[in-house]
């Protein structure tokens, strides 16, 4: 409990963050629970549709008398998932790519910043478009499509610790003992480069959050009648006067979740003191 109280006290906005995340994922996680309807019922059309917020409907309900308030807590379990998968597989990838390019060097590493530097520059709206005309896929799609498409700075970012950690002392003494490429990279680099990443990582997570959003808004991403906050946010659009709940809930929680990770990005940085270039 001390060591809480010392948290919040020194690192307050790391601490908040946190606490708001903690509320936002236990939300979505029990949302079965919290809520007592289910995110794709459909009430009675004719009376039920466009109730705005009550007791029996905390956000109201929209055209087709859903309750907003379990689409809403539905749609942030969907949103974070793909928010924290894509995220871990960036990191993943771009931790192994920087690692590489950073610790060779030389003609390997001057050949894969190139190829960095090109994927970097590819709009990645031109893979996802013909992704979804010509495949007919679920929303999972996005995980891979753009975890793989969007670790190319975490790479840069690991790349630069790289080339400072390879000519430490303590790296310059174990290759000097010997040691393999191999074992000097999983035991002394990789571990001393993962400070910036975890900081970068949160922010990480609201960007994919909001891409998604987007994305889902465009009608290209989750597509109904599965909750996202993005489609919630389009189909309010059309009913903005008369039904403003039905875009507005949906758009408080993407802002307050975006808010709350880059609040905790921020936190990290101050607590590791991580300089960004």
């Amino acid at each position: 409990m001390q060591n809480i109280q010392n948290l919040f006290q020194q690192h307050r906005r790391l601490a908040i963050s946190i606490a708001l995340l903690i509320l936002l994922m236990g939300c979505a996680l029990f949302s079965s629970f919290i809520s007592a309807y289910n995110p794709t019922w459909q009430g009675d059309i004719l009376s039920d549709r466009y109730l705005s917020p009550s007791l029996q409907h905390p956000f109201g309900t929209d055209k087709f008398a859903r309750d907003v308030f379990s689409r809403v807590l539905y749609g942030g379990r969907i949103s974070l998932t793909i928010g924290i998968s894509v995220c871990l597989i960036m990191l993943t990838v771009g931790l192994v790519y920087g690692t590489l390019a950073g610790y060779w060097g030389g003609a390997i590493d001057a050949l894969m910043m190139r190829i960095l530097d090109f994927l970097l520059a590819f709009p990645i709206i031109f893979l996802i478009i013909p992704a979804v005309a010509i495949f007919d896929m679920n929303h999972w799609y996005l995980i891979p499509l753009l975890g793989l498409t969007g670790w190319m700075e975490i790479a840069r970012l690991v790349r630069a610790e790289v080339l400072s950690l390879r000519e430490r002392d303590f790296v310059l003494a174990v290759r000097g003992l010997g040691f393999s490429r191999v074992r000097i990279l999983l035991r002394h680099v990789i571990p001393n480069c993962l400070t910036p990443v975890l900081v970068v990582a949160p922010l990480k997570i609201a960007e994919v959050i909001l891409l998604e959003s987007g994305l889902s808004f465009l009608g290209i991403g989750v597509q109904p009648p599965v909750p996202s906050w993005g489609n919630m946010i389009s189909e309010g659009r059309e009913v903005l006067v008369q039904a403003w709940w039905i875009a507005t809930f949906p758009g408080l929680f993407i802002s307050l979740t975006v808010l709350s990770f880059n609040l905790l990005g921020e936190g990290l940085k101050e607590r590791f003191q991580v300089k960004h270039s």
